[in-house]
């Protein structure tokens, strides 16, 4: 069974995406990816963070390093429809798997969120 952790708890500058609508069993790489990156309704707190995770079902799904942000729609995407991407009112990542130090910490972890928070994007690590 993982462990449990709290936003709190995190010390890394993390952004947390929950990707509940496009998360289900058996998900590709390439369609989890696609899915946490981009597009999200997000400010200039965005560019403090360093790693980005992914999280459905309340569990840490991966964990990616930011190289950059970019307007939504900027990207290509292969798994996703243009209309659900092409948003220039949201934004966008690119990266690739984090490190596995930085991986290891929150992989397969179960995140824990306070009562009633709803938002799809928060952060962590001192952002």
């Amino acid at each position: 069974m993982s462990a449990a952790i709290s936003r709190d708890s995190i010390t890394d500058p993390v952004i947390i995406f929950r990707i509940a609508q496009l998360w289900e069993p058996g998900i590709t790489h390439l369609r989890l990816y696609e899915a946490t990156r981009g597009v999200w309704r997000t400010g200039v707190r965005r560019m403090k963070a360093r790693y980005a995770l992914s999280v459905a079902d309340g569990r840490v799904r991966e964990v990616y390093s930011i190289r950059h942000w970019y307007p939504g729609g900027t990207l290509k995407y292969k798994t996703r429809p243009l209309v659900d991407v092409n948003r220039t009112d949201r934004w966008e990542f690119s990266g690739e798997i984090a490190p596995d130090d930085i991986r290891n910490k929150y992989l397969g972890k179960i995140l824990t969120f306070p009562l009633g928070s709803a938002n799809p994007v928060s952060y962590a690590g001192g952002i």
